[in-house]
């Protein structure tokens, strides 16, 4: 479902991703682990259309994103760490106006936003205005919103932000039954507990390069330990 092919960012003289090439295929959930300034975010900015590569290529269900990038953008979902929300929009304003973007049926999204916002319990706040909004509300709304179209590649960048321990095992449990459906996940966390716990495939980058890749049974047992001495040992 993505494929990165020899992806390359370079601002000036400084190489922030430096060839990186990797596939996260359908049904799999891939941690995208590394240090703050390894590249992981340009990297996501990239796959997501917001970056422009300076070469390589990403590839989107076997379609070029920087080439067709409205074709591609119909499967993706895109989570930032810092999401941007209309204050001022309702939390049912906000999701109408998500569904439309994605130029969703009446009926489709009226169905499709009755479930998001149960699932991850916004309907009480619907009618309220995001400004009233806590920080944890916010990533709740946001993840509704990513949800919302039913999208073959979600990609999210720290997706724990501000969430209590029960959003966060609603994210879980949904990122788990999202990619059973055939959904294809990138998630970015320092986080290396929620890695080992819904990841089926890791990977670790480092100054712009992937220097490891490994499917997560690799860390069975003890595995935030084991994944803990293998990042430490490669980005140290």
């Amino acid at each position: 479902m993505l494929e990165l092919v020899s992806l390359k960012k370079k601002f000036g003289s400084f190489t922030a991703v430096d060839g990186i090439s990797m596939r996260v295929d359908a049904g799999q959930i891939y941690g995208f682990l590394g240090p703050n300034g390894a590249g992981k975010t340009t990297t996501i900015k990239m796959i997501a259309t917001l970056l422009k590569p300076s070469s390589g290529r990403v590839l989107i269900n076997g379609i070029d994103a920087h080439r067709s990038p409205h074709d591609a953008k119909q499967y993706l979902s895109y989570v930032p760490d810092q999401p941007f929300l209309y204050d001022k929009l309702t939390g049912l304003e906000y999701l109408l106006f998500v569904a439309r973007i994605y130029k969703m049926r009446e009926a489709e999204s009226s169905e499709a936003l009755k479930d998001v916002a149960e699932t991850f319990e916004v309907k009480p706040w619907l009618n309220r205005r995001i400004e009233d909004y806590s920080q944890g509300m916010r990533q709740r709304l946001v993840l509704a919103a990513a949800m919302l179209h039913k999208p073959k590649l979600i990609v999210i960048d720290e997706p724990m932000v501000g969430l209590d321990p029960k959003g966060a095992e609603t994210f879980k449990t949904q990122m788990k039954l999202t990619a059973a459906k055939g959904a294809a996940i990138l998630m970015t966390t320092h986080q290396l507990s929620l890695a080992t716990e819904i990841c089926t495939r890791l990977g670790i980058i480092k100054a712009g390069r992937l220097v490891f890749e490994s499917p997560v049974e690799q860390f069975s047992g003890d595995g935030v330990e084991k994944l803990e001495k293998k990042y430490l040992e490669l980005t140290s």
